[in-house]
């Protein structure tokens, strides 16, 4: 029958059931590669870490890994050597990223940008850690990473990466509305001629367009995510 053990901190000589509820408990986190001693939860003996109490042979957990000393229900999960913590897998279904420094999922090898160890920052939104986290994380087309979590409550108020203000996901249909108002919406004469340098976001291109307060469309890329890189002036044609 599946039982549970408590896990003996020694940083702080006190049993928990787990780590986390350790470090919700204290000021400070156990480190999961020093727990050393387990106790069992029916017999009530101390005794070091391991799948099976030597005592009354209760199972801690379906899943146990000797590594990070992780008692829990079977889950898929795989002990990353690369990351040097279990992730939920199967395993099948990730390959571990050596630039990256993290495990992705299959659908995105071959086809994400990497950042050197981008995995070992915190998470732009929330600054909590991401290589640890529980939580999934989210690669965005830029390389930056958030946590899942994090991401899905960003692009209900915007569309850019908070890191470098590249679009974070496929823009192309809103360009191409943001079209349609600029033509439908035409600029008082005083701004016709009026034209501005911008930067692009998405291709960090640079191009001088005419000015428009719907939005300036990158001329090399055809994105609307830019930003003014002058004033504004009048064409010379036009003068």
């Amino acid at each position: 029958q599946l039982g549970c053990s408590h896990v003996h901190a020694p940083c702080c000589d006190k049993l928990y059931t787990c780590r986390l509820c350790h470090d919700n408990n204290e000021d400070h986190q156990l480190d999961r590669f020093k727990v050393k001693e387990v106790q069992c939860i029916n017999c009530e003996k101390i005794q070091r870490a391991q799948q099976t109490c030597e005592e009354c042979s209760t199972l801690f957990g379906e899943y146990y890994c000797s590594v990070c000393h992780l008692f829990d229900k079977d889950k898929k999960q795989y002990h990353c050597e690369n990351c040097g913590i279990c992730r939920i897998g199967p395993k099948e279904d990730f390959f571990h990223c050596l630039k990256c420094n993290l495990c992705l999922a299959m659908n995105l090898q071959g086809k994400h940008k990497c950042i050197e160890n981008v995995s070992r920052q915190d998470c732009p939104i929330c600054l909590e850690d991401i290589h640890t986290s529980r939580i999934v994380a989210h690669v965005l087309p830029c390389g930056h990473l958030l946590h899942r979590t994090c991401y899905e409550e960003m692009v209900k108020e915007g569309y850019r990466c908070p890191l470098c203000m590249h679009s974070a996901f496929d823009m192309s249909r809103y360009w191409r509305q943001l079209d349609d108002e600029v033509a439908q919406t035409p600029m008082p004469s005083e701004y016709q001629n009026m034209t501005v340098d911008i930067l692009c976001n998405d291709c960090n291109g640079r191009s001088t367009v005419q000015f428009h307060i719907v939005g300036m469309k990158c001329n090399i890329c055809e994105s609307y995510n830019t930003a003014q890189a002058g004033g504004c002036r009048i064409s010379v044609d036009q003068q």
